[in-house]
């Protein structure tokens, strides 16, 4: 019988497929795509606008949000799809996940239908809002959408992204062995991607699935180069799936070498909490 100690760990320790420590979620929309144009070819008019906003966004997010709220109700085509990506940005930023959501959803539907790529973009960064309101269906929905617009554009970096954030909003949908083969699929399009590893670590531990899971977490540590957060967070992992398969001494080596990586960061806490935990529990039985 497991202690209450390893029990919380393999509940909660670990990013959470749902958005969660891999990244901030307000950054990780904003990087769906990166602040740039994603319209194949807007006007220069509309261009210098959005790099307006964008610039604005930087500082004041709400002017921002106002400033793309105003100029979408006097612009069509191109540069109405431009206001509501800056418009999404901006409310992404100040957590307003319906007005981001909505955004998003119509800079998507007002791009046009062969420009798959801007679509995947919008797309992902639609579902990801959706996350972030707590909606996974619609969430779902969203990036299933954005799988097929960015396979109809044979884009692999997106169609990874599109898998990755399908496999978080099946995880908040309690549907965890989806969410694995989503993951695999992330896997499969992007093996140099650490954080889909990490992600898939952790989802077959919480599956039980411990043996797979120490294959994953190695995977993950072995990619180069790891910035010291995202490191940080698979030596927490791995600490887990350690002491989890009995292995005290590796779990303490795992979560020490977090604290020497990134002492400041919640990685380090929680590796701190767990080895006070683990030095009173004497382990699980």
């Amino acid at each position: 019988m497991l202690s209450a100690f390893l029990l919380a760990v393999l509940a909660q320790v670990g990013p959470n497929p749902t958005g969660g420590s891999l990244a901030d979620m307000p950054d990780d929309i904003v990087e769906r795509p990166a602040r740039e144009t994603v319209l194949a070819a807007p006007d220069t008019a509309t261009s210098a606008w959005l790099a307006e906003c964008l610039g604005v966004l930087a500082d004041d997010p709400a002017r921002a949000h106002t400033l793309a709220q105003v100029r979408r109700t006097e612009v069509q085509g191109a540069s109405r799809v431009i206001a509501n990506h800056c418009l999404g940005l901006a409310a992404t930023e100040l957590a307003l996940w319906d007005d981001a959501s909505r955004a998003f959803i119509a800079a998507r539907d007002e791009t046009p239908a062969g420009e798959h790529r801007a679509r995947a973009r919008f797309g992902l960064m639609a579902g990801n809002a959706l996350l972030g309101k707590g909606d996974a269906g619609a969430a779902l929905a969203a990036l299933n959408t954005a799988q097929a617009d960015a396979r109809e554009a044979a884009s692999t970096p997106l169609q990874a992204l599109a898998a990755t954030d399908r496999a978080r909003a099946l995880v908040a949908l309690d549907r965890p062995v989806e969410a694995l083969v989503a993951l695999e699929n992330a896997t499969m399009l992007a093996p140099d991607r650490a954080e889909i590893a990490l992600l898939e670590a952790t989802l077959l531990r919480r599956l039980e699935r411990l043996d797979e899971a120490q294959v994953a977490i190695e995977r993950a540590g072995a990619i180069t180069p790891l910035a010291p957060n995202l490191a940080a967070e698979i030596g927490l992992e791995a600490g887990v799936i350690a002491v989890l398969s009995g292995r005290e001494d590796a779990a303490r080596a795992s979560w020490d070498s977090v604290l020497e990586l990134a002492p400041e960061t919640p990685s380090a806490s929680t590796a701190r909490e767990y080895l006070a935990q683990i030095g009173t529990s004497g382990g699980g039985s």
